[in-house]
């Protein structure tokens, strides 16, 4: 049997982490059908991925409204105050999202507009209110400017189309 080059190799990967981020609870042998691998192929990358950590985890997509949480995007423009590392390791640290009751899904540092963006759940507009105003005076100075949106309707999240995106039509 002739070895597999090293580019078809990261080729396949790629395929296979592709079909990973669409279904990750999908079961090997599906995963391997579809692509045309064989299980333990399959197997392979999963664990080299994992290992690799350019496999992080996995969830799953649940609707929010079935949850009682609404979800928000939290916009944050940075000022000129430079942010010591305690600073920083305080505001991306999972202690600070667990103590003001939200759950931070994303927390992502952007070139643009503004620096920061943050994509949370909350159970109402004043906890996620209180969650903006915690952050401003908590990192005093940080921050020069602020938006608070409420997501309406999410058309798809985690690359997954939401089966309930009919509700689209009631704000447009």
């Amino acid at each position: 049997m002739a070895k597999t080059s090293k580019k078809q190799i990261d080729k396949d990967m790629k395929r296979t982490m592709a079909e990973l981020e669409r279904n990750s609870n999908e079961n090997l042998d599906a995963l391997a059908k579809r692509l045309k691998f064989s299980r333990q192929k399959i197997w392979r990358f999963v664990k080299i991925l994992e290992k690799s950590k350019a496999i992080w985890g996995y969830t799953a997509v649940i609707d929010n409204e079935r949850r009682s949480l609404i979800g928000y995007t939290l916009m944050l423009k940075r000022s000129m105050k430079p942010i010591d590392e305690k600073t920083l390791d305080a505001f991306t640290s999972q202690e600070t999202q667990d103590a003001l009751g939200v759950t931070i899904e994303s927390l992502c540092y952007v070139h643009g507009e503004y620096d920061w963006i943050l994509s949370f759940t909350a159970s109402d507009i004043k906890m996620a209110k209180r969650f903006y105003e915690t952050l401003l005076t908590t990192y005093p100075g940080v921050f020069e400017r602020a938006s608070l949106l409420e997501t309406l309707v999410a058309v798809r999240d985690h690359h997954i189309a939401n089966p309930n995106v009919k509700k689209l039509k009631e704000f447009l």
